[in-house]
């Protein structure tokens, strides 16, 4: 049977393990959300939309 102090090290060494496969994880995702910012409404947008004068000013 394996004593509370023979857990503690495999403990701190799974916490590691864990921590750094996540690093890799976070540094491998492929998704770069600066690459998918929108640029405003489109033009179908402003057909729906039309801008009174009044209110532009």
């Amino acid at each position: 049977m394996l004593s509370l102090q023979s857990l503690l090290p495999l403990r701190c060494l799974n916490a590691i393990t864990a921590g750094w496969q996540d690093l890799i994880a976070r540094m491998r995702d492929p998704y770069r959300p600066e690459l998918h910012y929108m640029r405003g409404p489109g033009p179908k947008w402003r057909a729906k939309h039309p801008v009174h004068a009044a209110s532009a000013g």
